[in-house]
């Protein structure tokens, strides 16, 4: 079973049964099926769903935030915004599709050569929890308006949202199939992923994850997209604005709760300075208010 829980108060939200291999690989062969016909579909009609997709998330944005805080323990306001983001991106790929999607004529050795960008069939989206609808939107939204049908595993502890983005892509009128979200096990993603119909997939997750994907992919060919985790630094010099820097420090680091894979990892601080750098920080650090992410506060 896969169990979710707030972890803000440790309370159970939902259980749900994760899906048979007969059903997941059900979902595949229908993403297929959808995927002939939907890359015939023209442009046009595409981005006009879209921009019914952007709709959806802004009509339901207060209930999948309020999810998201739920799941995940990012602050509410921080929720809100996400489903603004992957709603104003919606209307972005809409608006630049025609232009992003033309063929380019180069030359090259006195020959001219066409870049066209077709889709390639099924892909197969692996995703972390931080950011459960913008993960995912931001990866199935060119991936839909390329022409391609699109498979997702979320993380588990983010299995309402993975659910609701379904939801939402359905509501927004995309052919029947063509998304789907799968309740599945690492074992079953794998023979997913090996499967003739699953063109591609594309992480977002740890090292340890990429190795995994990464190793099976290339095994059979399939193209893959990694994006791992990182270890960034925040370098302060002696020139530094000091009360802008540790501002810019805090914000860095306790973006998202610190759950973020830009997230300042590293704080590199010339000597010098180290000390007033290091109470002004602390001064800043202070100023964060801990408690219900609920809480507009």
């Amino acid at each position: 079973m896969i169990l979710t829980k707030n972890p803000a108060s440790g309370k159970l939200l939902q259980i749900y049964a994760p899906y048979s291999e007969a059903m997941v690989f059900s979902m595949l062969e229908r993403a297929h099926a959808a995927h002939l016909t939907w890359r015939q579909v023209p442009l046009h009609e595409r981005t006009a769903l879209l921009l019914k997709l952007a709709d959806v998330l802004r009509r339901r944005s207060e209930s999948y935030a309020r999810l998201m805080t739920e799941e995940t323990g990012k602050t509410i306001r921080a929720a809100r915004a996400e489903i603004e983001k992957c709603a104003w991106t919606c209307e972005i790929y809409a608006d630049k599709a025609a232009a992003w999607l033309a063929e380019e004529e180069i030359a090259a050795d006195g020959i001219k050569h066409r870049v066209v960008i077709e889709p390639l069939g099924v892909i197969l989206a692996v995703m972390p929890w931080n950011f459960p609808f913008w993960q995912v939107m931001r990866f199935l939204i060119p991936t839909l308006l390329t022409g391609n049908g699109a498979l997702l595993k979320h993380a588990t502890n983010v299995t309402g949202s993975a659910l609701k983005i379904q939801e939402a892509v359905n509501e927004a009128g995309f052919p029947e199939g063509l998304f789907g979200t799968l309740l599945a096990s690492h074992t079953v993603v794998e023979q997913v992923i090996t499967h003739p119909l699953c063109q591609g997939v594309s992480l977002t997750g740890s090292a340890e994850a990429g190795r995994a994907v990464a190793s099976v992919a290339g095994k059979h060919l399939k193209k893959v997209v990694l994006e791992l985790g990182g270890s960034d630094p925040f370098i302060v010099l002696g020139d530094a604005d000091i009360p802008a820097a540790a501002k810019a420090a805090v914000t860095g680091r306790f973006q998202n709760n610190g759950q973020s894979c830009i997230a300042a990892k590293r704080l590199i601080v010339l000597k010098e300075i180290e000390e007033v750098f290091t109470d002004t920080l602390l001064a800043e650090v202070g100023k964060l208010v801990v408690g219900d992410p609920l809480d507009e506060a």
